[in-house]
């Protein structure tokens, strides 16, 4: 039986990385998949953790070789998902969750259109620009840019299958984890882990 691909988007700021990471604390059974990115590490990223970080004629090396499931840039720097990791991991019936944007959630989709996608908002724009700005790392240019970016980002929240708005991280995490433990339990996955049993329900004694 295969696992469940999800993937998880939202505007910078609304809070996603912390909920995913939440998430995986909460939920062991569901595996983050780990990006390629050309940029640098920020403090306290680890390679191989938050990041495989290479430079960036590496990443257009790989890209041009087709080892991403997707990639995109994002304020100057590349971002891309190994395509084999995933299928891999997918085919051993692991559930894996990307964490990317929208552009490439749709490139996700051509190759996995069963995917299971999720988007992250705020619950305000002020709530949205303070936390930016509280981070105290991205220079105000940097930040308004972000802020610009991420109307873009809303724009296409209708093409998720999911909506959770972030405003507290615990209720906004029982939902993201309800999404995830809902997928386990569709019809073909439970017919497919349970198929003695339900055979044996339906002999008559």
């Amino acid at each position: 039986m295969s696992g469940n691909l999800f993937i998880v988007s939202a505007p910078s700021g609304a809070g996603k990385t912390s909920l995913v990471g939440a998430l995986l604390k909460l939920n062991p059974e569901i595996d983050l998949s780990v990006s390629y990115t050309s940029r640098g590490a920020r403090a306290g990223e680890v390679d191989g953790k938050h990041y495989h970080f290479v430079t960036r004629e590496k990443f257009i090396a790989m890209q041009m070789h087709g080892d991403f499931l997707e990639s995109a840039e994002v304020y100057g720097n590349f971002y891309g998902t190994s395509q084999t990791w995933i299928t891999q991991e997918i085919a051993k019936g692991r559930d894996i969750l990307l964490e990317i944007d929208w552009q490439g959630a749709q490139q996700v989709r051509k190759i996995f259109p069963k995917a299971i996608n999720i988007f992250i908002l705020p619950p305000s724009l002020a709530a949205l620009r303070q936390r930016l700005t509280g981070r105290a790392t991205d220079h105000p240019d940097v930040i308004a840019t972000r802020m610009a970016a991420a109307q873009v980002d809303v724009a296409h929240v209708a093409e998720f299958d999911y909506v959770i708005i972030n405003d507290d991280l615990n209720h906004a995490l029982q939902e993201l984890n309800a999404v995830v433990l809902s997928a386990k339990l569709t019809c073909s996955k439970q017919l497919a882990r349970y198929q003695t049993l339900i055979n044996q329900l339906q002999k008559p004694e």
